[in-house]
């Protein structure tokens, strides 16, 4: 089972966790209680990393993707050696350095934010898929430069979630053989036994899309689970390890819910601690302990980074070039001048898809660590990634088939970005952003540079109906902190939408037109400002059409037509109000003088209130019909919006 010095080291981990929740009166002790002993037995025989460290681009990755059970995180993490310290464990969920789930950029030895259930999962998914590629690309005969596992700790909610589902499918399929999944399966969940919501085999239903299975039934043996993380590092498969535990272990609560998300209490935690044979106070951790940490993760860590340094060194003299690249990999500033993009013509109609596709196959060539792909709409998106399709026989290539799993995607790409070294994007139609708000949100909480690519960003989707043409979209992803949205309005706005989004260092949405807009603009250098004057007035200034994407293509018909009965307006083109809300008032004004203001976009009305009185938008949703009879039933012509403006 275990010797001592484990078992006090186990025991440590579940009072850490015990008392930090009921001093903070809040938070999930089931899972601490639970999984400790299989955590325990990662940390110190097989996770390499070292605190000291934290960027090191080979170590393991440790996700726990039941992010509830943060404290067992933290537990570890401090004595691990990260900056997460004992007053840190008193302030659990409090303001500082504990929060109630994971946080990425926040706690040191957090790998991701998990806590939305199957997002950690799915994230460890994009992990591996990096190690994969990246290893294929640098690793050669006595060099494994890039050369480690991905661990994820998840339970039974994380494996109900749908997005792990399709996840798991895919890993499966990549064979992505050094992702290893420990499974916390204690047959309870928040409202009770998972017998009441599931049925499945899990040996079946892992095989059956290609992972290895095993199954440890004592959660409490740490032989028996590390006889089993030794053979699934060993296999040519992605393995699903199923840990049985008992949520609440050692306590009056143990094996029912109500061990899940509810302190125990001091009278529970002293029952527990004469059950387990824990004689320490709260908060109190044995030297013993502390040492046998610093020698068998610390050290070993350690001793493991500075193996890798030399190899790196003597990797250097051997293979200049490509330690040049790798390096480049990791500090690419992902600077491109304009001259090295495509530009287009003003006056030709171009969808901006296409436009896209065009500056990806350019960005693809001088930026050979950008991957990414779409959800099976490659020929429609134009979201490819370039050298061949990534697979398990052929892990250098860039191109990602996703496949029908937009959920999945959106973290997969989050993934891989956290992992570092590449540069990843996805590609799908605009209204399947409601199947990747989550991971979109979360690329925007964690502040990570994600690429997210949308095409048939309007009504103007045409014959496939509402069930594709997005309207409430745009007001959603506009209302998410920390992230770019940007809708360009023709093909050189695209390319400077991208010239954006390639170097940001926050998540960026591109949302595209399937059908053709006229080229107006030419590179305009306040294209970043997130506004500007894409056609001037040219007479004394009556008032402002204020558009984007495609509508800046019908407020310059507008603004032609009204010329001819001498009113002047100017077209003002908002390819991201994000962006223009951080410009200076003085710019603001000048753009966007108080004068009356027509802002036109064929979405939701909502988010141009702030701008103007005055909205040409929709309200409700779209029709199955032409793109020309759909256009015309909403009102989006220049007659129409003449008549609109004319009104104010």
């Amino acid at each position: 089972m275990s010797n001592s010095i484990d078992q006090l080291a186990i025991n440590t981990i579940r009072f850490l966790g015990v008392d930090a929740i009921n001093k903070a009166n809040s938070g999930h002790p089931g899972i601490v209680l639970g999984a400790a002993p299989m955590a325990h037995t990662l940390f110190t025989n097989f996770l390499t990393i070292n605190s000291k460290q934290t960027k090191w681009i080979s170590r393991d990755r440790f996700i726990l993707s039941a992010g509830h059970g943060s404290m067992l995180l933290y537990a570890l993490n401090h004595l691990s050696g990260y900056n997460v310290t004992i007053e840190d464990i008193k302030n659990f969920r409090q303001p500082g350095n504990t929060p109630g789930h994971p946080e990425y950029g926040h706690t040191e030895g957090v790998e991701t934010t998990s806590g939305p259930l199957g997002q950690g999962i799915s994230n460890a998914v994009g992990m591996a898929i990096a190690e994969k590629h990246l290893a294929a690309e640098f690793n050669e005969t006595g060099f494994p430069i890039i050369d480690h596992y991905t661990y994820v700790l998840c339970g039974d909610g994380d494996l109900q979630e749908g997005v792990a589902q399709e996840a798991i499918s895919l890993a499966g399929h990549l064979g992505l053989n050094k992702l290893i999944v420990l499974f916390d399966s204690n047959d309870i969940q928040l409202d009770g036994p998972t017998s009441w919501t599931v049925s499945e085999n899990h040996k079946k239903r892992f095989e059956s899309v290609g992972w290895a299975y095993q199954l440890v039934q004592d959660g409490n043996d740490i032989e028996l689970i590390k006889k089993a993380i030794n053979k699934a590092k060993k296999s040519n498969k992605p393995t699903l390890i199923e840990v049985k535990t008992e949520i609440g272990f050692g306590t009056p609560v143990a094996g029912s819910s109500k061990a899940h998300g509810s302190p125990i209490g001091e009278e529970f935690r002293h029952i527990a601690a004469t059950n387990l044979d824990y004689t320490h106070k709260p908060f109190e951790v044995d030297e013993a302990v502390y040492d046998l940490y610093k020698k068998r993760v610390i050290n070993r860590g350690k001793r493991a980074y500075n193996k890798w340094v030399k190899l790196s060194k003597d990797y250097q003299i051997q293979f200049p070039d490509k330690f040049q690249k790798l390096a480049s990999y990791y500090h690419e500033t992902y600077l491109v001048d304009y001259n090295e993009l495509p530009r287009f013509e003003v006056g030709k109609d171009i969808p901006t898809r296409n436009a896209s596709g065009d500056v990806l196959n350019a960005l693809s060539k001088k930026f050979t660590n950008l991957i990414g792909g779409s959800a099976d709409l490659t020929g429609s998106t134009k979201a490819k990634g370039a050298d061949g399709h990534f697979s398990k026989e052929n892990p250098l290539g860039r191109n990602i088939n996703f496949g029908v799993r937009e959920h999945a995607m959106g973290a997969i790409v989050n993934g891989i970005t956290l992992h570092g070294g590449l540069k990843a994007f996805s590609g799908g139609f605009f209204v399947f952003a409601d199947y990747m708000k989550p991971p979109i949100r979360l690329a925007a909480l964690m502040g990570i540079p994600s690429i997210f690519v949308f095409s048939h960003d309007s009504l103007c989707v045409g014959e496939d109906g509402p069930t594709h043409q997005p309207v409430e979209q745009l007001t959603m992803l506009r209302a998410i902190p920390g992230l770019v949205t940007l809708r360009p309005a023709d093909a050189n706005e695209t390319v400077q939408a991208w010239h954006y989004a390639i170097s940001a260092k926050k998540p960026t949405v591109l949302v595209l037109t399937r059908q053709a807009v006229k080229n107006h603009s030419n590179f305009n250098p306040d294209f970043n400002k997130g506004a500007y004057v894409i056609a001037k007035e040219k007479g004394v200034l009556d008032g402002i059409l204020l558009a984007t994407g495609s509508e800046v293509s019908l407020a310059i018909e507008v603004q032609q037509e009204l010329e001819k009965e001498n009113i002047f307006t100017r077209v003002v083109s908002m390819p991201s109000m994000e962006l223009f809300d951080q410009q200076s008032y003085d710019y603001k004004n000048l753009v966007l003088p108080n004068v009356k203001t027509l802002a036109i976009e064929m979405a939701s009305e909502l988010p141009w209130y702030k701008y103007t009185k005055h909205v040409y938008g929709v309200s409700e949703f779209g029709l199955s019909a032409p793109q020309d009879v759909v256009v015309e039933k909403y009102g989006f012509t220049k007659e129409k919006v003449l008549l609109k403006y004319k009104e104010i």
